[in-house]
This record gives C-alpha cells, sequence and structure tokens, in this order.
C-alpha cells in the first residue's frame, strides 16, 4: 500500500470520525485510532473499518502524544499524526506517498493545514498554517501540556498540499467549551514556566531556522505581554490581515482574543489560590 501508517487522535469522536477515517482508508492499510477513553460509540466505528484502537486516560498533551508513539506498533517506519476533525485530500494523500517513497534525509514533514469556518477558509486569521504531521516517531517529542512543540530529532522537510481542517464541526457551543478545557492547560503551564525559570528568546522568536523553535519561544514571550486578550486579536485581525476573511475572520479573531483572556483569567486565579495557600509565618521576636 502506501507505505504510511495513519494515527487518528480520538475522544468522544463518533460525529467526525468516520469522515476522518473514510479521507485515509483507500491508501492506508495501517490505521491507528488512539482513543481517551470515549464514552460514545468512537471506538465501535473505529472497529468497523478495521482500524486498530489504543485506548489510555488523557493526563496532557505532551504526555499522550509521546506515549502513543513510544508505545503504539506501527507496521511502517512513516507516520501520519491527524485528529478526528482533519481530512486528507487526494492531492495531499498522494504527496505522502510519494514523499515517504523519497525522503531523502528527513525525519520529519511539516504539512499545511487550511482551518475552516461558516464553510470558508481562513487564509489570513489563521496563526500559522505548518504543523509536523508525517514522521518518524523515533525522532519527535512533544512538549507543553496543551498546543505542543514539536521537537524533531533531524531534518524537517515542508509539503505543498493542504490538510483541510473543520474545528467548528460540532458547533461553536463545543469550540468554546474545549478551548477553556486549554485555557486551563496554558495557564498551568505559564505557572510552570515562571516556577522553573524557562529562559525565552527574542532573536530566537523571530530569527530561529526551525519553525517549532521560533513557536515555542513566540509562546513563551507572549504570554509575558500585557493586554494579551487585544495584542491577539490585532496581531491576527490586523497585522495578519484576518478582515481579509471577512465576517468568519472577525468571529475567528475575537473567539480568539476571548480565549487569551481566559488563560489570563485563570493565571490570575491560580496564582491568587497559591498566594493565600502559604503558611503565614510570624515573627515572634521582639
Amino acid at each position: 500500500m502506501s507505505g504510511v501508517s495513519v494515527l487518528v487522535l480520538t475522544r468522544n469522536e463518533e460525529q467526525d470520525l468516520p469522515g476522518c477515517l473514510e479521507s485515509v482508508r483507500g491508501w492506508c492499510d495501517d490505521i491507528h485510532v488512539y482513543d481517551s477513553l470515549s464514552t460514545d460509540r468512537t471506538v465501535a466505528l473505529a472497529h468497523l473499518v478495521g482500524a486498530v484502537v489504543t485506548s489510555r486516560k488523557f493526563d496532557n498533551w505532551a504526555a499522550h502524544q509521546n506515549w502513543g508513539l513510544a508505545h503504539i506498533k506501527f507496521k511502517y517506519d512513516w507516520v501520519l499524526y491527524i485528529d478526528a476533525d482533519e481530512r486528507v485530500p487526494a492531492e495531499l494523500a498522494r504527496e505522502i506517498c510519494a514523499t515517504v517513497r523519497s525522503p531523502g534525509d528527513a525525519v520529519a514533514f511539516e504539512v499545511k493545514r487550511r482551518d475552516y469556518l461558516n464553510g470558508k477558509w481562513l487564509k489570513h486569521v489563521q496563526a500559522s498554517p505548518y504543523f509536523v504531521r508525517l514522521l518518524k516517531p523515533p525522532h519527535i517529542h512533544y512538549e507543553r501540556l496543551v498546543n505542543p512543540v514539536t521537537r524533531v530529532n533531524g531534518k524537517t522537510g515542508k509539503l505543498d498540499a493542504f490538510l483541510e481542517h473543520y474545528p467548528f464541526s460540532k458547533g461553536l457551543s463545543h469550540w468554546i467549551i474545549r478551548h477553556d478545557s486549554y485555557s486551563s492547560f496554558e495557564a498551568d503551564q505559564w505557572l510552570e514556566n515562571e516556577r522553573t525559570g524557562n529562559e525565552f528568546k527574542l532573536s530566537k522568536a523571530l530569527f530561529a531556522s526551525n519553525f517549532q523553535t521560533r513557536r515555542y519561544h513566540q509562546k513563551g514571550l507572549f504570554s509575558r505581554l500585557p493586554c494579551r486578550p487585544i495584542a491577539k486579536f490585532l496581531l491576527l485581525y490586523v497585522f495578519r490581515r484576518g478582515f481579509l476573511d471577512g465576517r468568519p475572520g472577525f468571529i475567528y479573531a475575537v473567539l480568539q482574543c476571548i480565549y487569551e483572556y481566559f488563560i489570563v483569567l485563570k493565571v490570575a486565579e491560580r496564582t491568587d489560590a497559591d498566594r493565600k495557600s502559604r503558611p503565614v509565618i510570624v515573627n515572634r521576636d521582639g
């Protein structure tokens, strides 16, 4: 077949999983569904098309993905990692198959992703279209509790065809609930960075040759900006010209602004709770 295994991460994805699997089953004969203890028909639907199911309780994004790549027994050296709300068009499938037959010295490839809202491609307002998705597991390590950064031990290439992503397929309420959860992890990550004294450099955020390195330092520096929610809106809607995406672009920029504000509020809440939980030391001298 293709010489590529496919890994799909799921948690209660009975709505989106069938379309995702349909986009890969015609050219891949080693499909793995990595499930976080779904309570709907996700696992049954995966078995229905012959996918191998691995179940594990979710803890955080980096730990979950690292465990999957280390323990799941893939048939092939190359793995395409996708989510249930993503689709692999025929053009991308052909490019993937051709690439793994002659990858050169690359051990991973970045794939461009197209996000859609209300049927419109968010061409401008999307923060970045590049994600490491075609990879050799031994060379990959993920960092951060949420929105993980992919560390690649080796050379990374780029594919030309697009991966299609439908983050609003379950409706706006689902997107907000999911990002409320993400914001909790982001707040925890912010506090972890403060405790460990992680250093983030502007030079690497702007000029590092590796995109994932730039992304890591950009996230770290951005988390320290004042008025981050407004800065996020201006970055996406003005500087990235999200206004060219019309009404969906405006909606997406506003949602990202709200998401950022969730993080700010939760960092403050956690910081205040930590301060109040510390024992009061009374100086009895004098």
